[in-house]
Formats: structure tokens, C-alpha cells, sequence
């Protein structure tokens, strides 16, 4: 199993598709066999699901989304998990041993405008 996090500074990024970055954990009989970090490829309406569906990304992990990036991740049967914050590291293990809290969508309506990766214009695509 793949578990795709946004991450900045070791901690889990409140908005998603708005993070500098993603740490992607390869994981098997609950241990991680392998962790990387990638830059942010850009945050475009329907472009990051297919992305992460074309890493085999299956678990998404974050402190927030909005509902319509949400649905374009289960066209790709990718679980996604909101209301989450901390050190990557704590949560990934977290996740692995059955002890993640879940809390709630830290991502409303237009909060991420201006934070991190910048959303280029839908219209240009």
C-alpha cells in the first residue's frame, strides 16, 4: 500500500493540494519499506488524483480538502483521510498501528487561497 501525506516542514499540511510537498510511504505488513518526499507538481482541478493514482498512491492523509477534490480521488477508489495534523512521521505510524484520530476537515471554502502552492487558473487547462 501507498500513503500519499502534503507535508511542510515534517508536518502534516492543512491544505492538501496547496502543500510544498508530499512524503509518500510505501508500506507492507505494517512496516514502512520506503519513504520519499516530492516537490508539490502543481495544484490544477482534477490533476493531483490522477497524478497519485499513477504513483499507486491508495491513501490519501491530510489536514484538509475540499469536497470536490475529494470526489475526484474516489473515481480512483483512493481512501481519503481529513482532519489530521503533526509530524508526518508520528502519523504514519499512527495510521500503521490502528491508532490514527481522525478530527475534523481542517480545509473550508477558499482557506487555502494564498497558502503555499498557489492554484493556477482552471480556464488555462
Amino acid at each position: 500500500m501507498k500513503v500519499a501525506i502534503p507535508t511542510e516542514d515534517g508536518k502534516v499540511c492543512e491544505h492538501f493540494g496547496r502543500s510544498p510537498e508530499f512524503t509518500i510511504f510505501t508500506v507492507k505488513h505494517k512496516k514502512i519499506t520506503k519513504k520519499e518526499v516530492i516537490e508539490n507538481p502543481g495544484h490544477r482541478t482534477g490533476f493531483l488524483p490522477k497524478f497519485f493514482h499513477e504513483l499507486g498512491v491508495n491513501i490519501i492523509i491530510t489536514g484538509g480538502a475540499g469536497w470536490r477534490a475529494q470526489e475526484f480521488f474516489s473515481q480512483y477508489d483512493i481512501e481519503f483521510i481529513v482532519g489530521i495534523s503533526g509530524s508526518v512521521n508520528k502519523v504514519i505510524e499512527d495510521y500503521i498501528n490502528g491508532n490514527l484520530s481522525t478530527g475534523k476537515n481542517l480545509c473550508s471554502p477558499s482557506s487555502g487561497k494564498g497558502y503555499g502552492i498557489e492554484k493556477e487558473d482552471e480556464h488555462e487547462h
